[in-house]
């Protein structure tokens, strides 16, 4: 093989093999991972209604608890991201699964509200450091021609998981209670640590990166590419560095793509959490029971998956920022679509809307992230995506906080929906942005070469 006994760079190395089992495994376990994250997420909106029945809430009642899930996603991202640029990505990670498990065993014992916002902070912390690891293992081990396209498809495990944790919530709340759905998503990641500790290998761009033991960078090598005889000497891929730190992200070259991703994050995910967290609540308030606005919440999340793996693919062939903005900007007017669907209960136009959210916003935010993951080099990666995932999450949470605000002002769903479609907009102008800066930036290699 013509890469034996030669100096070769990491991403060199993978994008010189067919995608192996091991690579494909390593999609499929972080793709689990984040199936959960999703289960987690739906099935707190669909048992609202039933906290609000047990304890005698208002909907405002409720923000905090959400807020709290998502501040806790926040400071995960945020604490945990650095962590696996310094520690690695397989202890972060299973760390973090351990830790959002446990926490939603405890809290499907709550006695009270109080109770319960404190474990979902926690459960939050867990979920945000999970999420951001699974993107950037599933990143370095992407071959680059490939990389948005089996970035998107991991990540679609958050939009398949997050339509079956809505569904079951809906069908298994009768028969279980919300103390039963909160015992499911904490031990379904448990379940799962075994597996990542046996079957999930490190990331093999972090281990050439700081330098660790050759016995392990070999084994993995073989894995990968079980068919050669002598092994290749692999080095870090250009510009990248062995140290990081939280500046990396705003040197020359990265700073304002940074604040424009953590711009389009934000918005993106103001949006999703608004609806994932409200819209069970808002369609039963528009009189569909708890089962229909479940399936109907589902359509949503089928269009994410939808929208993921085509734009996936769109984005690997054509400019990722070109596509995505356009996506924004459809997503836009699906949900003022959405919005015109609940106020005359038009189930057809509510099916439409809510699938065309789903792929313009929730498939784009999908699509963002594998961006981002391509965006910064492996040093500073995980903290990249994690810094982005965090500034994002406090768009979530203004996004669930603003939800039950604007349902006690009493505004109708169209004037809701259309409000959120601005969020939408901002997002594509962002990635306008990045697109004319990174067009500039080709310009001046040109200028200067």
């Amino acid at each position: 093989m013509s890469q034996n006994n030669k100096v070769i760079d990491v991403q060199s190395f993978i994008d010189g093999n067919r995608l192996s089992a091991t690579q494909k495994l390593i999609m499929w376990l972080c793709f689990l991972i984040v199936a959960i994250d999703g289960f987690d997420t739906a099935a707190v909106g669909f048992i609202a209604p039933a906290l609000k029945v047990e304890w005698a809430l208002k909907a405002t009642d409720l923000a905090p608890l959400f807020g709290a899930g998502l501040f806790g996603l926040m400071a995960g991202a945020l604490i945990f991201g650095p962590l696996s640029d310094r520690l690695g990505r397989k202890p972060i990670l299973i760390g973090s699964v351990i830790v959002f498990g446990v926490a939603s065993v405890f809290a499907a014992y709550s006695p009270d509200l109080h109770t319960l916002t404190i474990w979902r902070f926690i459960t939050g912390l867990g979920l945000g450091g999970a999420l951001p690891n699974a993107i950037t293992l599933t990143s370095e081990y992407a071959p680059t021609s490939r990389r948005s396209n089996l970035v998107t498809m991991m990540f679609c495990g958050f939009t398949i998981g997050s339509a079956l944790g809505g569904i079951a919530s809906a069908q298994l709340l009768p028969h279980l209670g919300w103390h039963g759905i909160l015992l499911i998503g904490g031990i379904l990641p448990l379940i799962t640590v075994p597996f990542l500790y046996l079957l999930l290998p490190e990331s093999l761009r972090f281990l050439v990166l700081k330098k660790k033991s050759k016995a392990k960078i070999e084994k993995i090598v073989h894995r990968i590419a079980p068919h050669i005889t002598t092994m290749p000497h692999l080095v870090p891929t250009p510009n990248e560095v062995e140290k990081s730190s939280f500046k990396d992200l705003f040197v020359k070259g990265y700073a304002l793509g940074t604040v424009l991703i953590w711009f389009t994050f934000f918005m993106s995910l103001l949006i999703i959490y608004m609806i994932s967290s409200w819209m069970p609540t808002l369609l039963t308030n528009h009189g569909f029971n708890l089962s229909n606005a479940s399936w109907l919440t589902s359509i949503f999340q089928i269009g994410g998956t939808i929208g993921a793996i085509a734009l996936g693919i769109l984005m690997d062939k054509s400019d990722a920022t070109k596509i995505l903005s356009i996506a924004y900007v459809l997503g836009a007017a699906f949900l003022v679509c959405l919005g015109i669907g609940i106020e005359y209960a038009n189930t057809m136009l509510l099916m439409l809307g809510m699938f065309g959210v789903g792929v313009g916003i929730s498939g784009s935010q999908v699509g963002v992230n594998a961006f981002a993951s391509g965006f910064y080099p492996t040093h500073c990666r995980a903290t990249g995506v994690s810094w982005a995932n965090a500034v994002g999450r406090s768009g979530s949470v203004v996004g669930s906080l603003v939800g039950g605000w604007l349902m006690s002002l009493n505004l109708t769903s169209l004037e809701i929906m259309s409000l959120l479609a601005i969020p939408a907009f901002c997002a594509a102008i962002s990635l306008v942005l990045i697109r004319n800066i990174k067009k500039e930036q080709s310009h001046a290699r040109i200028v200067l070469s």
